[in-house]
């Protein structure tokens, strides 16, 4: 029996080549985005003609790919579409960011939050923490306002529709605007200038506030819809947190948020 069950866990490791094979075939579609002619799609495939045509022909009669009769270009057939609407229909966003939070914790050393949109501004719902003790200040329920002052705000200010975030926005204005502490004063100029970096570097950056000696980098991801769903915040000691635009943790906190982005079904364009 035990030879059995060690058989059975060495062909789930091995696979099915044959299977294997033909789906490069569906990944090449996918990639494209468009349907292709076949020596083009087993081109991207990396295979010949001849060996792609009957995985092709497979393929059509299980409704995974359908061929243009006119054009004779094949493309993803209506169970595909059957497939992607039902893995999107079974995903669970904040599940999906746990797991690569986790790992990101782990490979970077810092803490690592997850923050959605909730009824008062953008909100902490998980915290994934390091293997070394950081002291921060946040537990999930933390609502990040003002939007202003914090990586996690900056992203949801830059990344949501304007209608959700320009009243708030405004108040935050007329709020800085009677602040005493000259360097909390914003104004409209300022606001356009933190919204283009974001989008210039495809997250945001907070150095040393709102909480006093900590950096923190957010990252945004989107859905399959192209909407914001969540952001991934990143944050640790300002003397051991490499605030560089192009350093480390900003390329880890990037790929961590496109990886959540992918199993959601976002594609970049």
């Amino acid at each position: 029996m035990e030879d059995e069950r060690n058989g059975n866990r060495g062909a789930e490791r091995r696979g099915i080549q044959s299977i294997e094979v033909g789906g490069a075939l569906l990944q090449a579609l996918v990639r494209h985005g468009a349907p292709m002619m076949l020596k083009d799609l087993a081109r991207a495939a990396g295979m010949p003609p001849a060996k792609a045509h009957p995985y092709l022909v497979s393929f059509g009669k299980l409704g995974l790919i359908e061929q243009d009769p006119l054009t004779g270009r094949y493309g993803l057939g209506p169970f595909s579409l059957q497939m992607g609407l039902t893995a999107l229909h079974g995903l669970d966003p904040l599940r999906a960011a746990t797991i690569e939070a986790a790992r990101l914790a782990d490979e970077i050393e810092l803490n690592v939050a997850i923050a959605v949109w909730g009824n008062h501004g953008p909100t902490i719902v998980r915290i994934e923490e390091s293997s070394k003790q950081i002291h921060v200040n946040m537990r999930p329920g933390t609502v990040m306002t003002p939007l202003l002052l914090s990586a996690t705000g900056r992203v949801f200010a830059t990344f949501l529709p304007a209608r959700i975030t320009q009243p708030i926005l405004e108040k935050e204005l007329v709020q800085f605007a009677a602040t005493p502490q000259a360097a909390l004063r914003l104004s409209r100029r300022h606001v356009d200038e933190i919204v283009a970096e974001v989008r210039q570097h495809g997250m945001a950056r907070a150095v040393g506030h709102p909480i006093p000696g900590i950096n923190a980098f957010s990252a945004p991801v989107f859905d399959s819809s192209g909407n914001l769903a969540l952001a991934i915040t990143a944050m640790g000691p300002a003397d051991t947190f490499d605030p560089d635009w192009q350093g480390e943790t900003a390329r880890k906190v990037r790929a961590c948020a496109a990886a959540i982005c992918q199993r959601l079904g976002h594609t970049a364009g």
